[in-house]
């Protein structure tokens, strides 16, 4: 299930206009013969400010065998046109277990301290200042900054920091030409579309997480197009071709866009 919210991030790939803006991004998640999951999306951002909101569920016979549903809320700040986290939290429920997670930052955009549960059993932990944390950011921003770069020069190629509280890692997006996407039963949208692939660089650590390893083993490739309208980029279509299930395909079914 970590891998339906992982790849449910893509969703913040939309425009960065001068103005203020609400994006409601809706996607479905087919794994193997199941529609695994739905994913909704709300994303705001104006000139000072940005906020991304990630909720996704099981659905339908896959939610029956393991009902899941999470919710990932990221806030901060632009300064001098630079992502600057000021919140990252976190909160599941499964079959049996409830968890929460919340990093802490202090006025430069850094991680102090995180909090984690599991069962409503808190669990404090100081986070240890590290050089190589530096100018780190949480996964979502991570998107929102690519989409930034998109918007304003067209191409993915990049490779950004990431530390999740515990983990420091590096993803890696690069450009992977261009495709034809025609609609379907799951998605109305088509064109000639961007694609591209992104990887984990693990930088040596080791971890079970299969989060990690999928996505350091093998390519999750997506799709981007622009909105009719709006001329805003998103993601179209995400593919992941080889997990424990089988093929991982995500389509997005809506995009709902609000100017300011």
């Amino acid at each position: 299930m970590k891998k339906f919210v992982f790849l449910s991030l893509f969703a913040s790939f939309l425009t960065f206009p001068a103005q203020a803006v609400q994006v409601e991004h809706n996607f479905t998640a087919i794994l193997g013969p199941f529609n695994a999951s739905d994913t909704k999306f709300t994303y705001k951002i104006d000139k000072k400010n940005y906020a991304i909101q990630s909720e996704v569920k099981t659905a339908g016979f896959f939610h029956t065998v393991y009902p899941f549903k999470a919710v990932y809320s990221t806030t901060g700040k632009l300064k001098n046109n630079e992502f600057e986290t000021t919140s990252y939290k976190y909160e599941s429920q499964s079959r049996f277990n409830k968890r929460t997670k919340e990093l802490v930052y202090n006025d430069q955009g850094e991680p102090i301290y995180r909090l984690s549960s599991k069962n409503d059993k808190v669990r404090k932990v100081e986070i240890t200042p590290d050089i190589n944390n530096k100018d780190t950011t949480d996964l979502q921003t991570v998107f929102a900054k690519l989409a930034k770069q998109y918007n304003e020069f067209k191409f993915c190629d990049s490779r950004m920091e990431v530390f999740d509280g515990k983990r420091r890692f590096d993803v890696i997006f690069k450009d992977e030409g261009t495709e034809a996407l025609t609609p379907n039963e799951f998605s109305p949208y088509q064109g000639t579309a961007a694609k591209c692939s992104m990887y984990i660089d693990k930088l040596n650590s080791k971890d079970d997480d299969l989060l990690w390893e999928l996505t350091s083993q093998h390519p999750v490739y997506f799709w981007i197009l622009e909105d009719k309208e709006t001329k805003a980029p998103f993601i179209a279509k995400v593919l992941v071709e080889d997990t424990p299930l089988g093929r991982l395909d995500v389509y997005t079914k809506e995009i709902k866009i609000k100017e300011k």
